[in-house]
């Protein structure tokens, strides 16, 4: 059974039991624990934990996942991946164990000619908690499973909690046997590998407190409502109904293995060390595919550095199977092909995510070639001091900098006839980890009291009314201060309000929230913040200006209209800009953020180079002549998959209800999904002026504009700012830039006989210091610090001609130049010193912790810097004693 009829027969058996489908959701959500989403319960956490009332009591999703804590171990077993497939079916105080139990049994084992997957009961075991007897008893009689087939085990396996405060409960996981080929007898609790997991029921009962992620945490008690998650492996499943050995013989993973050995030519099971690279490329081809796909890009932190890492293993596994031509695309394909019916947005978004591993590939090669230098300096250092193992802080840079994993280095350091330091290595990975591992932990946070909260959203949400009107009238519902409802507030005091109705904009989708004031018959409050909890509250942090306010008063919320105009502009703006964008570069250019607030916009958007100043303009001409045209604004509500017929833009990582919200300018020019605030034609944007244009990282790139008054006001400013160069000049506007240019032409010039003199002058100092050269045992020694703000290059020049002047005797020249809170400084050692056994690079060492630094290089020069010139004095007097103990030795 292929795996697409693996999904399509889990959706439609609990379609059928009354679940309500929910489509996968992007693996980046706003989750402060997660990177990714990994598990299929994510997306419904706020349903779990009271914070948003559920769309429906039961319901069931197939939701992508990634895992990455293990990414160094894939491959190296059949047992480790970093995408799966969750398929899930869930339960808001509806139906409990004994449902989720029969539902699970019917879809596992019945026939597949009747729609199930038809595995054989007799090789099904079950674990249950330690003390969980009512779940041992349903498996007996709902299933007929007999007791030696349902084991028992502890907290470790059998417990679930997402890690923090929160709920929890005892778990059920579903086995298969699959037959004694796979290991030994005895179920579950004896191997793993041949009894496989396919199913983990969790029966969703208690509240834990604070405590370890797996154990070692107080329950505190009961859920008012008792709920269902569950999660089913979708590749596991496949492994069964496809009668393959692991995840990697599936069929939509075999694929990229298949494509892997039509482009090395070797054959996938021939040899371990070649099929572990097949494996690295087939898991992080699905995975990387997917990331790109839900709007990451490559980059040096969080999410964007673990993508990378996952590209970069399948460009160098690729290699190190033969294959010198870039890959990333090619397997891309296969992927969009396997996973496409799935996942319809790899086929509608893959021009964006082409563009994106093509730009990454060439980015890592030309880093590997980089790399491949560093490797090889070092290795000939490793090789002129005799040693025969490369330092494992050498092969961690390398690792770490260049992104050299270290089998890479392995391998060269074995053709360079070296061997690696690997417990060095692993030691500086291990604490590189561990310090990963404690900020993790540090930003890792419980699931606050929300009760406040969701006693007030029980009342009902609120009613936007922004859209319509600047001032509504409305209930106070709710004062919140500390935490903690209170009854009342007074003058001076900032609390949280919470309305029935608001029209105040509350921050999201990248627009500020509006500014404004809510006033009774006896008191005044300064709105300073309004933010949603649980996507259906507004919560409006107030500053008591006069009066005293308290619960249940009929209150008047006012927008600020200034404010308001504003921030229209900036945000329809943000899509006149965003429609140019992708008018002018493709329609791969996609947003991937946002934030607008009166009179600027500032956007982000993948593409993988700087903007010419000839794009720039276009996006700019093309901005305002949609203003110039004032295009209609219309906005449509449908669900999500009207929104997706009509070709509305979604934005990565955003979460939609089930009603979306569709604001078109110009019809189908523009079309986004967004619930803020807009002009009603675009006339009223009023001019659009870029500003500027940046990299905020690998792949994504900054456009910042000023719209409305805010962008008259930036001409003015530049008008003005032209208009007072020209007097300067003495010349009309338009030949400021002319005028400019001979003078930065006659200063480069200048500069450059400045130079020259520079050169001459160093030259001629040079004699004046070889002359104050120290005898040390028979080795000139001039070892000087120069004068204040001598550039690191000036140092090297001098430090050369000085080691001219001192012609074929032995001599050793140690320069250092202070600037400011830095020094650099430079060793020269002539042929005949060197011959005495002084190299310019093992000096360093001796002298370098004076001032605070380090350095190296080659026998006949070496250079550096450090950030102690108070250190100096004794960086010449430790220089001065190294090469009389060198030669001391000899």
């Amino acid at each position: 059974m292929q795996t697409h009829e693996i999904i399509k027969r889990f959706r439609e058996h609990f379609e059928n039991a009354g679940h309500k489908y929910v489509p996968s959701a992007s693996l980046l959500l706003d989750d402060p624990n997660l990177l990714f989403v990994n598990a299929g319960m994510v997306p419904f956490k706020p349903y779990f934990l009271g914070e948003a009332p559920p769309p429906a009591p039961r319901m069931t999703s197939i939701q992508k996942c990634v895992r990455t804590p293990d990414i160094d171990e894939v491959g190296k077993t059949t047992r480790h991946n970093t995408f799966f497939q969750m398929a899930g079916n869930f339960s808001f105080g509806d139906y409990f164990k004994e449902d989720a139990i029969r539902l699970a049994w019917e879809l596992v084992t019945k026939p597949q000619s009747d729609g199930g997957y038809g595995l054989d009961p007799e090789r099904i075991w079950v674990t249950v908690y330690l003390d969980d007897d009512e779940a041992a008893d349903l498996w007996q009689k709902v299933a007929g499973l007999p007791p030696e087939r349902i084991q028992r085990r502890d907290i470790e396996d059998n417990y679930w909690s997402m890690g923090v405060p929160g709920p929890c409960g005892p778990c059920s996981e579903i086995y298969y046997d699959r037959g004694p080929a796979f290991g030994e007898e005895g179920g579950p609790v004896v191997d793993e590998d041949r009894y496989l997991e396919i199913w983990n029921l969790v029966f969703m009962q208690n509240v834990r407190g604070e405590g370890g992620a797996k154990r070692d945490y107080p329950i505190l008690g009961e859920l008012p409502d008792k709920n269902i998650d569950t999660g089913m492996g979708v590749e596991r499943v496949a492994m069964l109904l496809q009668d393959v050995d692991n995840v990697y013989e599936t069929d939509l993973v075999r694929t990229v293995i298949t494509k892997a050995e039509q482009l090395s030519g070797r054959e996938y099971g021939a040899n371990e060390t070649d099929d572990v690279r097949f494996r690295v490329i087939a898991d992080h081809a699905r995975s990387g595919v997917l990331l790109v796909g839900d709007g990451v890009t490559p980059g040096n932190e969080a999410r964007g550095y673990v993508l990378r890492r996952l590209l970069r293993r399948i460009v160098r596994s690729a290699r190190l199977l033969g294959v010198t031509e870039p890959v990333l695309t090619r397997f891309a394909e296969v992927v969009r092909d396997a996973m496409g019916p799935s996942y319809p947005e790899l086929v509608s978004g893959f021009a964006r995510i082409e563009q994106v591993l093509k730009a990454e590939e060439d980015t890592f090669l030309r880093t590997l070639d980089a790399g491949s230098r560093i490797f090889e300096t070092a290795a000939a250092e490793v090789k002129s001091d005799g040693r025969a193992t490369l330092p494992g802080d050498k092969a961690f840079q390398l690792h770490d900098t260049y992104g050299f994993p270290l089998d890479l280095t392995l391998e060269m350091a074995a053709e360079a006839g070296l061997t690696v330091d690997e417990d060095g290595f692993r030691k500086l990975m291990a604490e590189q980890r561990a310090r990963a591992k404690a900020d993790a932990a540090g930003k890792k946070t419980g699931h606050g009291d929300q009760t406040v909260y969701r006693e007030l959203l029980e009342l009902g949400g609120t009613e936007f009314t922004g859209y319509t009107e600047l001032a509504s009238e409305a209930t106070l519902r709710g004062i919140v201060s500390g935490g903690k409802r209170v009854k009342s507030a007074r003058e001076g005091d900032i609390v949280e309000v919470v309305l029935d109705r608001t029209p105040l904009y509350a921050e999201s989708g990248g627009q500020e929230s509006d500014a404004g004031t809510i006033v009774t018959a006896n008191a005044e409050l300064e709105v300073v913040d309004v933010q949603k909890v649980a996507r259906k509250l507004w919560v409006h942090q107030v500053r008591v200006l006069s009066g005293e306010i308290a619960e249940g008063e009929h209150v008047e919320a006012r927008v600020d209209p200034e404010w308001r105009v504003g921030a229209r502009q900036g945000h329809s703006g943000t899509h006149v800009v965003h429609a140019a964008l992708r008018q002018v570069l493709g329609p791969s250019a996609l947003q991937s953020g946002s934030y607008n607030k009166p009179g600027y916009l500032r956007l982000d958007f993948a593409w993988t180079g700087g903007l010419s100043e000839e794009a720039r303009s276009e996006i700019e001409e093309v901005s305002n002549l949609a203003v110039r045209k004032d295009l209609p604004v219309k906005v449509v509500y449908t669900d999500m998959g009207g929104a997706q017929e009509m070709g509305a833009v979604a934005l990565f990582g955003e979460t939609y209800d089930e009603t979306v919200r569709v604001v078109e300018i110009g019809g189908p020019w523009s079309r986004e999904l967004c619930g803020g605030t807009h002009v009603e034609h675009s006339s009223q944007i009023g001019p659009i002026t870029v500003i500027g244009e940046s990299s905020v990282g690998s792949g994504v790139r900054r456009l910042e504009a000023y719209v409305g008054i805010e962008a008259f006001k930036y001409l003015a400013q530049e008008r003005a700012l032209v208009q007072n160069v020209a007097a300067l000049l003495k010349v009309p506007d338009a030949e400021v830039p002319a005028r400019v240019e001979a003078l930065v032409e006659r200063l480069r010039v200048a500069e450059k006989e400045l130079e020259k003199v520079k050169a001459a002058q160093l030259v001629a100092n040079a004699g004046s210091l070889a002359e104050q050269a120290l005898d040390v045992r028979g080795v000139a020694l001039v070892a000087l610090q120069l004068p204040e703000g001598t550039s690191g290059a000036d140092v090297r020049t001098i430090a050369g001609e000085v080691r001219n002047r001192l012609g074929d005797k032995p001599g050793v020249v140690g320069l250092f130049a202070p600037d400011g809170d830095k020094v650099s400084f430079v060793v020269a050692t002539t042929s005949a010193a060197r011959d005495l056994g002084l190299a310019a690079g093992k000096l360093v060492p001796a002298f370098a912790p004076a001032v605070g630094g380090r350095g190296g290089g080659k026998p006949d020069l070496a250079q550096g810097g450090g950030t102690n010139p108070g250190g100096i004095g004794d960086a010449v007097t430790a220089l001065r004693t190294e090469v009389d103990r060198a030669l001391e030795q000899r």
